[in-house]
């Protein structure tokens, strides 16, 4: 890379926790940063989701060098030992964070292609040589090209969720009976999306913390005066174990843990019915207009009012295509990182700490960071992003020393399941071996503060 490249801004996408957060790392070093988010003010996707409760305290959530920033302002950090909603995320953190930075953070800024100037995936010529170009449109329809220095992909996952269908594809009828289908966590406090769950019989599709989240949210419902007869059917596409509920109490993060215990407490007191093994080919109607959800194996569910769907997200690869990426064929996460999180393998919620290393690719200087560097597993944590891109600052600013040394602790579930996505879940590991044991290579340095964690 050449002096003018050098003097390029490093582009980062999307202004989320990990976005911003690796601003504040660069800016830290020296490095220009540029952070590009498609939407109308800092956190955008996080505010969507405003409405639910972090599991993690705001001692997890605020980064190290985020919050060296701020303290200059007058910035006052929120009760460490108090749990953030979404929106308490956004609005009291990371939009003053995104205000620190002032034009580094752009807005109304869609990027909808990244790739080396003059050369696509294909050509090898001087490629290292030649800076990022990013396409974006921005909010009044107009297109721009920005050249960057490196890319920073922390757009996350939020975009894509995944389908009802048990195959990753859409279950037949699954477009045509949208009307009566959501992807995300309903916010009950909101007059009209509560009158669309009172009463009515609604399907859950997912295992994971956010069906946990809108099983417990039903259950309330169940037991407000304005929710009489609402029930779940929550299905899950393999069995009952063990593990299903979580860690629970063992969970080293006991809000996370509470999900579980919530979500069983909605099963076992009768206002939610699990069926297992259930992995959904197709929505049907009937006559009343309601939804039926068939299984590949025929089995057909009693109908229900609502659906909604939480089996997951994915991120969106289709505007870093033209670059050199090393991906997991199964996850869509860089290949170094694949088997520390793969759930075919483990089911365990906490992944030893990676940096630089792990989430390099071919295409020298460009990364997928926080939610997207995981491809489609699950259990992310907002520390682990931290870590992430503090490393990476490291390795642009030419520190590896930094770059390569471990600074964070993370906490454990309490769950090691074994293989996590079929239906026969592998027993559980002994203590301190098995799918949760630290990598031999793995070298521990001095934790820093936790900082992080959702």
């Amino acid at each position: 890379m050449n002096a003018s490249t050098e003097a390029l801004p490093v582009v980062v996408i999307g202004s989320g926790p990990a976005g911003l957060a690796a601003a504040a790392h660069l800016t830290g070093r020296g490095i220009e940063p540029l952070v590009l988010e498609a939407g109308p003010a800092a956190g955008a996707a996080v505010r969507e989701w405003g409405h639910v409760r972090l599991f993690s305290t705001w001692s997890e959530v605020v980064d190290p060098a985020a919050e060296k920033l701020l303290a200059p302002t007058g910035w006052t950090a929120p009760d460490g030992a108090a749990y953030p909603s979404g929106a308490d995320w956004a609005n009291l953190y990371l939009q003053p964070l995104a205000d620190v930075l002032g034009d580094k953070v752009r807005y109304g800024a869609t990027v909808t292609g990244v790739s080396r100037q003059g050369r696509d995936r294909i050509v090898d010529a001087d490629r290292e040589q030649q800076p990022f170009t990013v396409r974006i449109v921005n909010a009044d329809g107009s297109e721009e090209r920005i050249l960057a220095r490196a890319v920073i992909d922390a757009s996350g996952t939020w975009s894509t969720p995944g389908p009802i269908g048990g195959d990753g594809l859409p279950a037949l009828g699954e477009h045509a009976a949208a009307d009566r289908i959501s992807y995300r966590i309903p916010d009950l406090k909101d007059p009209a999306v509560r009158a669309r769950y009172a009463g009515k019989r609604t399907a859950v599709i997912g295992s994971g913390a956010s069906a946990f989240t809108a099983l417990a949210y039903l259950a309330d419902l169940a037991q407000a005066e304005d929710g009489t007869r609402t029930h779940a059917t929550w299905i899950l596409r393999r069995g009952i174990s063990g593990s299903t509920f979580g860690g629970g109490n063992a969970d080293q993060l006991p809000a996370r843990g509470a999900l579980g215990l919530a979500a069983k407490a909605a099963v076992d007191s009768g206002y939610a019915d699990a069926v297992t093994g259930f992995r959904t080919d197709a929505v049907e109607r009937d006559s009343g207009g309601r939804l039926v959800l068939v299984a590949e194996d025929g089995r057909r569910l009693d109908a229900v009012d609502e659906v909604i769907v939480l089996t997951g997200l994915r991120p969106d690869l289709s505007f870093v295509s033209e670059l050199r990426l090393r991906l997991d064929e199964r996850l869509q996460a860089p290949v170094e990182l694949a088997p520390l999180i793969d759930p075919n393998q483990h089911s365990c919620g906490t992944v030893y700490p990676h940096g630089v290393k792990e989430l390099s690719h071919p295409e020298k200087d460009a990364y997928l960071v926080g939610m997207k560097s995981y491809g489609r597993a699950p259990t992310f944590l907002a520390m682990t992003g931290y870590e992430q891109v503090r490393s990476i600052a490291a390795h642009l600013a030419g520190d590896q020393e930094a770059a390569e040394r471990v600074e964070l602790t993370l906490p454990e579930t309490g769950v090691c399941g074994g293989a996590g996505l079929f239906d026969q879940p592998a027993a559980t590991e002994e203590s301190g071996g098995g799918c949760c044991a630290a990598p031999a290579t793995l070298t521990i340095g001095a934790p820093a503060a936790t900082s992080g964690g959702c």
